[in-house]
């Protein structure tokens, strides 16, 4: 793993959140996009070499929408970039972590993603996140 790519960050209302997230950084989001394929539409900031995502439910089956019934608005998880992501699912289960998307799906931001389930990981989710050429 390369780096933290971004953190994501579960909230209700990404506009108002939006508002926010530019008071709090000082600069506006560079980018909104919705993957419907997850039931979520993104926000993402840059700070520095740093990226937050934030992650609004666009319907009620989607896992944010089901993690902010259950824990309420607040970190969902830590995506770390990787160079092959294929490769990197392979060592992770070798090393005896859950992965839960064995084949890599696309994610927001151009990059291919899967995810490693929070009971292996002290309890919490880690996305790993390959660039799309």
């Amino acid at each position: 793993m390369d780096k933290i790519e971004h953190i994501g960050i579960a909230v209700k209302n990404l506009e108002a959140s939006n508002k926010l997230f530019a008071s709090l950084l000082g600069k506006e989001h560079y980018k909104i996009e919705e993957v419907a394929s997850e039931g979520v539409k993104t926000s993402f900031f840059k700070t520095g070499p740093n990226k937050i995502e934030l992650l609004q439910a666009t319907n009620t089956e989607s896992p944010i929408a089901k993690f902010i019934e259950k824990k309420g608005e607040g970190i969902h998880h830590i995506a770390f970039a990787v160079l092959d992501i294929k490769s990197e699912i392979e060592r992770l289960k070798n090393e005896g972590f859950v992965v839960l998307n064995e084949v890599p799906k696309k994610g927001a931001d151009n990059k291919l993603v899967a995810f490693l389930h929070p009971k292996t990981t002290n309890g919490v989710l880690i996305e790993l996140c390959q660039e799309i050429n």
